[in-house]
């Protein structure tokens, strides 16, 4: 049996494919999940795409690997790290009877660091690795799949506005994201402050799992995203910034509040992190409309229109201790930008 006609075949014996995708925010965050095994989220959640964060993954399938290899920004990574790529392309797949794979990924941004490196990452892996294996293109089943590597992958595989579903069974079925609105639907910016480009210290999954079971307030935290969810698609629907950066920084600082509650607490935020928001606080006592949010790490992302952007940047290069500060438009979807046979 050859390589072009063993299970998990393509088209060509050896080739090489490059992808790109995009980190996203959740504008309503998820923390927490029914099944680790299947990785299915406990809620639903709503985000928005970001053209500024962006990883490039190749792929590249030769009949002499004799197993897998994956280079993250310029760095070989073995053990746990290999394991889990190698275990989602057996996914992608469908059998760990598949060719090896030679794949180097890099990103625009911090790595590992609370800004979705693992969504775009995974969204980028997946949409190059079904290319190479001819798996379908249809982007609910894409989704789907990213979900394995990722939860947050499943909205990379989109641009614009996008909608995670949460289902009520454990088969993943029902558990894939779908387009709420395109990347030129609404003009508006986030403005990005990196607070520490360090990894940081507690993965997403292990903080939603000690929430999980030690949080007091999780089932309330569960219970009350549905109301989250239905006043963001009803604000995203209008075009209502303030209900949009309410809803957006009020579901934010609930879930940080929810994983401080877990014992031992999990606390993402540096001092940095804490003055951005009370700077962003005080540009609204100004009139300037901007709106924080901060998913599991102690990067800010500032939701502003595009006239406010000066002034927030302003605001966030006065923080002490603040290293970077990045400003974004609105992605686009996860796509194939190279394939050679």
């Amino acid at each position: 049996m050859d390589n072009k006609t063993k299970i998990g075949s393509r088209e060509s014996a050896d080739c090489q494919v490059k992808a790109e995708a995009h980190a996203n925010i959740a504008l309503v965050k998820y923390w927490g999940k029914r099944s680790l095994e299947k990785n299915l989220a406990a809620t639903g959640s709503i985000s928005l795409t970001l053209d500024a964060l962006k990883t490039e993954t190749e792929i590249r399938i030769d009949s002499s690997f004799q197993k897998d290899y994956f280079e993250l920004d310029g760095k070989p990574v073995s053990g746990e790290g290999l394991k889990r790529i190698s275990d989602f392309l057996d996914i992608i797949v469908g059998t760990e009877e598949r060719d090896r794979a030679y794949i180097t990924s890099k990103n625009s941004f911090p790595t590992a660091a609370g800004l979705a490196s693992s969504a775009s990452g995974f969204a980028a892996l997946t949409i190059a690795a079904a290319k190479v294996w001819n798996k379908p293109t249809d982007r609910s089943i894409l989704s789907s799949l990213a979900r394995r590597g990722s939860g947050s992958a499943a909205r990379s595989i989109f641009g614009g506005f996008v909608e995670m579903k949460s289902g009520k069974d454990l088969s993943g079925s029902e558990d894939y994201a779908a387009t709420l609105y395109g990347k030129d639907y609404w003009d508006l910016r986030v403005v990005i402050g990196i607070t520490d480009a360090t990894p940081k210290k507690i993965g997403s999954t292990e903080g939603m799992e000690r929430s999980r079971k030690t949080a007091p307030y999780y089932d309330s935290w569960i219970t009350s995203t549905e109301q989250d969810l239905e006043g963001m698609r009803d604000a995203l629907a209008k075009r209502d910034f303030t209900q949009m950066g309410e809803l957006a920084e009020h579901s934010a600082l609930k879930m940080h509040g929810l994983a401080m509650s877990a014992r031992p607490a999990i606390l993402y935020w540096n001092a940095a992190t804490l003055e951005s928001i009370h700077k962003i606080r005080d540009l609204r006592k100004r009139g300037i409309e901007a709106y924080i949010t901060i998913d599991a790490g102690p990067q800010i992302k500032v939701l502003c229109k595009p006239a406010d952007i000066e002034d927030v940047q302003q605001a966030l290069t006065s923080v002490t201790g603040l290293q970077k500060v990045i400003t974004s438009g609105i992605g686009d979807d996860a796509k194939v930008t190279e394939v050679k046979k």
